[in-house]
């Protein structure tokens, strides 16, 4: 009987422990944010960490003629918020970029450092919030898919 319980809990800590276990980590990482922005080839000029708008909620501005800035609203992760904001042109997303993205430890500026870049990237070829999630930053993933479909509505740009 002793032999069971102690198999049953050794079990049970095994997984636990297996279960918790962080798995990624860059090496040779710098520990900078990473870039916030991409763009188009047709055009639009990629830029460096965007502060975050003062307001948690979705805002709208404009920026140059023919083209607006739209900020999607906050999604809550459980690392923090991810905020998207989004540059359309001529009815179709021509820059994306995050501009609140979880980045208080130094795992989240792992993460963070290839997955923003890649969501990024694939918000513009896309054009909708039907994008891939970024393996090892599911949180950051879904936060920014909900917030980029935020400011996808506001735009009117439909999925």
């Amino acid at each position: 009987m002793r032999r069971v319980i102690l198999a049953v809990v050794s079990t049970v800590v095994g997984l636990v422990l297996l279960l918790t276990f962080k798995t990624h980590s860059i090496s040779g990482g710098s520990g900078s944010a990473p870039p916030a922005a991409i763009s188009t080839p047709d055009g639009g000029a990629a830029s460096g960490v965007a502060a975050a708008p003062a307001s948690g909620g979705a805002t709208a501005g404009g920026s140059t003629a023919g083209s607006r800035t739209v900020t999607g609203a906050a999604a809550s992760t459980m690392y923090g918020p991810v905020q998207v904001q989004i540059t359309v042109k001529d009815g179709h997303v021509a820059t994306a970029r995050a501009v609140q993205y979880p980045k208080t430890f130094q795992q989240d500026q792992q993460i963070n450092a290839y997955a923003i870049p890649e969501l990024n990237r694939e918000a513009v070829t896309a054009g909708s919030a039907k994008i891939d999630m970024v393996s090892g930053a599911t949180y950051t993933s879904r936060g920014y898919i909900s917030s980029l479909q935020s400011a996808l509505d506001q735009a009117g740009i439909g999925a």
